[in-house]
């Protein structure tokens, strides 16, 4: 039972390996550093190994899957989507843990696994009559294959909303986001929705055409770019912080006044305007790249929810572009001081708290309309 390596069969054996070594590299990663993130991640790429796995083995000659081990449960496909939920889950509160109630998310795959399990046991003679006489006939398949259908939809949404709650939240605790990572649970939301897209693409035009086997390698190929994709880029993503968020800490626009702090007299919100201003000014927290909404109430003594109320609903801001508007005048005053003149436009927005060029360039054009150069040649234009 020699492996045929082939044009088919070659770039999914690649691609099924990647899987298990990420997945071992994340692991001990996780076991490191305590993160069920990463211990999910590499769960999740051992799931799309397996989503592989059938076709590399067609492609290569081998067919025991068909023979030997026909009806045996094959793949995690129906526990995917939950995984890739509670990756994202894991990766935005760092407390995440998994509870008893979370089990019935695998209770669709444990019913027809179980199923195919029983099936199995009873022998070859009695798989062949039933899938004959039962499965086919009326029509199992089709009821698991929607199944998945209805589950890929079910956590993709599930998985859209909480990335779309944790964009809200991030800016008014963090006064820089770029480090907690939008892009890459962007990016990994994207990865998944078009794996969906072309995969049920696929698996229509083969109902409608009755395509062959070999036909079926585009749609692999794609998993197999997908592994690759999460590995490397997965494997890459900085975790510069422990973030703790859950569903429950927002479910309204940023500026909207939580429970616990619209009952706040605005005499209250003032006193705290004050005190918050002072710190500010006095002594350039702003100045900090890593300052958070709890770091800065713990200078002031106070909840985070309360100064958060202040930042919110007396400034109209989230705290992110209220600590980058300290940040930015801070810059147009280091501009006009000849002791900084050795360094650039960067070097001047990182010594005023920015951590990267581009966070930069974004908050400076969202404070002033203009980018950084162009506001110092207009400075410079109205000296002369």
């Amino acid at each position: 039972m020699a492996f045929d390596f082939n044009q088919y069969s070659t770039p999914l054996l690649f691609a099924f390996v990647q899987a298990w070594i990420y997945a071992g590299l994340f692991w001990w990663r996780g076991w490191r550093n305590e993160r069920l993130s990463d211990w999910l991640l590499g769960c999740l790429l051992v799931a799309l190994a397996f989503e592989i796995w059938e076709y590399m083995l067609g492609f290569a000659g081998i067919e025991i899957l068909w023979n030997e081990l026909e009806f045996f449960p094959r793949n995690f496909g129906l526990l995917l989507p939950a995984l890739a939920w509670f990756y994202l889950r894991s990766q935005f509160d760092y407390g995440f843990r998994f509870r008893r109630k979370d089990l019935w998310h695998a209770t669709p795959f444990l019913l027809i696994a179980g199923y195919h399990l029983l099936v199995f046991a009873q022998g070859p003679d009695f798989v062949a009559n039933w899938k004959e006489t039962i499965h086919e006939r009326y029509g199992i398949e089709f009821v698991e294959l929607g199944l998945k259908f209805v589950l890929n939809v079910v956590y993709f949404v599930k998985a859209y909303r909480l990335y779309q709650r944790y964009r809200q939240w991030a800016p008014n605790e963090f006064s820089n986001v770029e480090e907690v990572s939008f892009r890459w649970f962007r990016n990994f939301l994207l990865a998944f929705m078009a794996a969906y897209i072309i995969s049920w693409g696929m698996l229509l035009f083969d109902l409608w055409l009755d395509l062959d086997f070999w036909h079926d390698w585009w749609d692999e190929l794609f998993n197999a770019a997908l592994i690759y994709y999460l590995c490397i880029a997965g494997y890459a993503q900085t975790q510069p912080r422990k973030l703790h968020f859950s569903p429950a800490k927002t479910n309204a626009p940023p500026i909207a006044p939580t429970p616990k702090t619209d009952k706040l007299a605005d005499e209250d919100l003032e006193k705290w305007r004050t005190s918050l201003e002072k710190i500010m000014t006095e002594e350039r927290l702003y100045l900090e790249p890593d300052l958070t909404l709890s770091d800065l109430a713990r200078r002031l003594d106070t909840n985070p929810s309360v100064l958060s109320a202040v930042v919110n609903r007396i400034f109209e801001k989230n705290f992110n572009d209220f600590v980058n508007e300290y940040r930015v005048e801070a810059v147009k005053r280091l501009l006009n001081d000849p002791a900084v003149s050795h360094l650039s436009l960067l070097g001047i927005g990182l010594e005023c708290g920015f951590n990267s060029k581009s966070t930069f360039n974004r908050a400076f054009r969202k404070a002033t309309g203009m980018a950084p150069g162009e506001w110092t040649n207009q400075a410079i234009d109205s000296k002369t």
